[in-house]
């Protein structure tokens, strides 16, 4: 039992770290917080990597009925996660994260109310949703518990737990990062990550489509064939 526990213990990190990949979002924190104070991302870290375990807990609870009671299939969320995923990339793309984000680090008290709120709301999109707890995270939460037991849906938890902390040293070194990479070197790679989010979006909205289309053909499958005329 104990050995079944820690097997399945191993299965969950290797698969939240996976998809979740916190050393893949660290790139990406780094141009979406470009500009903000220090204390500023630090609270974008705290409160990302909290909204995507309290996604996790959520899903790993009661992702089933979630699901049921508003009609939702994993295809449509990796669609909708694609498409504003992909979305993110181009603006990132194009040079800028968000049209209320200052264009160097300044003070907090220098920062006026709104700039700040849009600074923040990078923490729950696209950060938490749909970078560190997207379709794929969320499809795994739900997986992981359908395993028989309460203690799977806990150990589940914990495992995705362990990943947040992770993502949030990732994150709270990401000023180290800038510091050694330099101005033009950061400016390359918020284009190159921007590229890269982008093709994650789009490769999302594929796999949602692709599975959304073999249901539809299994359905059309069953349907029962008229009879024969003549």
């Amino acid at each position: 039992m104990l050995e079944d526990n820690i097997a399945f213990a191993a299965t969950c990190l290797a698969g939240y770290f996976a998809i979740a990949n916190p050393i893949a979002n660290t790139p990406v924190f780094i141009a979406l917080t470009a500009g903000d104070s220090r204390r500023v991302k630090l609270q974008i870290a705290r409160q990302s990597v909290l909204i995507s375990l309290a996604v996790v807990v959520l899903f790993s609870v009661a992702g089933k009925l979630i699901f049921e009671l508003f009609g939702v299939t994993i295809a449509a969320l990796r669609i909708t996660g694609g498409i504003l995923v992909a979305i993110i990339g181009f603006q990132m793309l194009q040079g800028h994260s968000s049209s209320a984000h200052v264009p160097e680090e300044v003070e907090d008290e220098e920062v006026p109310a709104d700039v700040m709120e849009a600074q923040l709301s990078v923490a729950v999109s696209p950060l938490a949703v749909p970078m560190i707890a997207g379709p794929g995270t969320i499809a795994t939460a739900v997986g992981f518990s359908a395993h028989p037991g309460f203690l799977s849906s806990i150990i589940s938890i914990s495992a995705f737990a362990v990943i947040a902390a992770i993502t949030y040293f990732s994150f709270q070194q990401a000023r180290r990062i800038v510091h050694y990479m330099g101005t033009t070197n950061l400016t390359v790679v918020t284009r190159l990550m921007g590229l890269i989010v982008a093709t994650i979006g789009v490769e999302m909205a594929m796999t949602g489509l692709d599975e959304a289309l073999i249901k539809y053909m299994d359905t059309i499958r069953s349907l029962p064939l008229p009879p024969p005329t003549g």
